[in-house]
């Protein structure tokens, strides 16, 4: 029998929660029962929904520390708790670092990074005060955790992202859990401006064990689960949701002979493919 998890009565705030992963995840929090407010600068072009229901959207920038504060304290003024939040809120163009300059970068820096720590500290405010505490999550990225180059920023963001949250799991407990989850590559409205058309995203897919891109609801689901009783034991973790990772491309480089194993038969040695 299927485990259902269901999030009835509890709070939701989703940081740019109003298209691709973050429109996935207010749907999975909204199919778990969770009363869910969106957030960002701009309203969205049309709501997000799921199971009949509606997520609210309330306008903020998260940069802004009185801002954010005066957002998390409506939340508590107008529902009476917040259960969970999710950090979702970010992104970067491609940019080389040795263009646009510093201050681009740093602005980089400010939305991956400073703005989740504005939203967390806000929430923690209002989690703390009520009986159950509450789970914050922080949406990180693989490019926090090797070479980020075009987005060098934004994987730099990531990283402190993810060292912030394991730092705040132990500063907040017990009340308050606090996990990442760290994405790969997520198949969304944007998709074909990264990977190309149709073709190009099957063919990105393919370097990934799973053989797919992640679909935003799959981040939904883990952020339903980390956001439940059922994770009650998990804080300071950093969830990996990337499809088993990327193929080593040495792999594809080596000259050894092609077996499942990819070992050699005892007493031999390494050989070109194209040797006779």
């Amino acid at each position: 029998m299927a485990a259902i998890i269901d999030l009835s009565g509890s709070v939701a705030v989703v940081t740019g929660g109003t298209r691709g992963i973050g429109a996935g995840i207010a749907r999975a929090l909204l199919h778990a029962g969770a009363q869910v407010v969106t957030c960002a600068r701009h309203a969205p072009d049309q709501p997000v929904e799921a199971a009949g229901r509606t997520a609210r959207f309330l306008p903020v920038d998260l940069r802004d520390p009185e801002a954010t504060g005066e957002f998390f304290a409506r939340v508590r003024d107008e529902y009476g708790r917040l259960d969970t939040l999710v950090n979702n809120a970010g992104g970067t163009p491609f940019r080389m670092l040795d263009e646009g300059g510093a201050e681009r970068h740093a602005r980089v820096v400010e939305l991956n990074l400073l703005a989740p720590l504005n939203a967390s500290v806000a929430a923690y405010d209002v989690m703390r005060r009520q009986a159950g505490g509450g789970s914050i999550l922080m949406i990180g990225s693989v490019s926090g955790t090797r070479p980020s180059p075009g987005t060098a920023a934004y994987g730099a963001a990531k990283a402190g992202l993810e060292n912030l949250a394991r730092t705040m799991a132990v500063e907040w407990a017990p009340r308050i859990r606090v996990n990442t989850l760290v994405l790969g590559m997520v198949r969304t409205e944007l998709a074909a401006l990264h990977y190309g058309d149709e073709d190009g995203i099957a063919a990105v897919g393919r370097t990934v064990p799973l053989g797919r891109l992640a679909d935003p609801a799959d981040i939904g689901d883990a952020c339903v689960f980390l956001a439940s009783d059922r994770a009650a034991y998990i804080s300071g973790a950093a969830l990996h949701i990337h499809g088993g990772g990327e193929r080593p491309v040495f792999l594809d480089a080596a000259t050894v002979d092609d077996r499942p194993s990819g070992r050699l038969p005892q007493g031999t040695s390494p050989q070109r493919k194209d040797t006779p």
